[in-house]
């Protein structure tokens, strides 16, 4: 009962990459990056075995980013021709690469990364990848012509590279989906459908992680423009519950979201998010054991898995070891209780 995981990243060690910054340069070149990257993955999962989170992750040591860790190694991408696109329905607006031809996978991405975590923990492994409408909200499109169209090219591609993670031990996989939370329309008419592509014939457990996005500013200035109750789940939580997908990541740590919108998911087993990670800020196990107790209105006892509510990459070590071992003591005080 109360199995906890985290949404999947954690921060780089500070002689691997710059600390509490996004899309910091490795600091390792050659066989020693190699050798840092897995170094870096031990410590991780040993930190999070230490703090009694029973479904670990590697932390996403091995990728700079949640995206381009996987799309970096997708033939079809021009990196050199950038387009400015505002993403996330224009919630930033970057120079992004741009796909002009078919897209193919010409080899394994993470394989090895998932049998390197397998290999050193007996917890069960989740190993994470960046959903298909995320990543074509990341890229230009100057090929496919419909967005929808290119999504489902990119969610044949994940698909190879989830059976072959399956295949190499990974107990969940889970496909980080936040621009669900932009694009609620799209989600219903194509983004579930090539979410279920994504997945399709994965015998392991399957994840969707939705989330209001990591603790920068431009996240932090858009949930303060959405108002006093932040209801974008309501929109595409119906459809997502009718889906193959067997779990379901949200956010509702210090969120404005209605808990009661988690009764919208009852088919499927809900990653609650018990841990803020837009604060430095380091919970106590009463707290996260008094959000799993407001969880528990409207999600069953054996349906809920106390969660972050997104990646911890930006905050400092110390901070994401803190809120790892508050993680755990708070679902321990929670079984207590219950």
């Amino acid at each position: 009962m109360f199995e906890t995981t985290i949404a999947g990243s954690l921060p780089k060690p500070s002689w691997l990459a710059e600390p509490e910054r996004l899309w910091a340069p490795w600091k390792l070149e050659g066989a020693a990056l190699d050798e840092g990257k897995r170094d870096a993955a031990l410590v991780w999962i040993k930190e999070q075995e230490d703090a009694g989170i029973d479904i670990v992750t590697e932390g996403e040591q091995f990728r700079i980013h949640f995206v381009h860790g996987f799309v970096e190694h997708v033939r079809g991408i021009d990196w050199q021709k950038k387009t400015k696109m505002g993403i996330r329905n224009n919630r930033y607006v970057v120079d992004v690469p741009t796909v002009t031809g078919p897209l193919t996978r010409p080899h394994p991405v993470h394989r090895d990364e998932a049998v390197f975590a397998r290999a050193h923990t007996n917890r069960k492994l989740k190993f994470t990848l960046p959903g298909p409408m995320t990543i074509s909200d990341t890229v230009a499109d100057a090929h496919y012509g419909r967005r929808a169209d290119m999504a489902m090219a990119f969610a044949d591609l994940l698909n190879q590279e989830a059976r072959e993670l399956e295949a190499a031990g990974a107990d969940v996989i889970q496909f980080d989906e936040p621009a669900f939370n932009a694009f609620m329309d799209d989600v219903n008419e194509w983004g579930i459908a090539a979410l279920e592509r994504a997945a399709a014939g994965l015998k392991c457990k399957t994840a969707v992680h939705i989330c209001y996005g990591y603790g920068i500013k431009a996240n932090i200035d858009w949930k303060a423009s959405l108002g006093s109750e932040w209801r974008q789940y309501e929109q595409i939580f119906p459809a997502i519950n009718a889906s193959q997908i067997g779990q379901v990541s949200l956010e509702c740590a210090n969120s404005r979201v209605p808990a009661s919108l988690m009764s919208l998911l009852k088919e499927k087993e809900v990653m609650v998010g018990v841990i803020d990670v837009a604060t430095n800020a380091v919970e106590t196990p009463e707290q996260v054991a008094e959000t799993i107790a407001v969880a528990l209105q409207y999600v069953d006892a054996e349906r809920l898995l106390p969660c972050t509510n997104c990646g911890m990459a930006p905050l400092p070590r110390a901070v994401a070891v803190g809120k790892l071992h508050a993680l755990g003591a708070g679902a321990a005080l929670a079984r207590k209780r219950l």
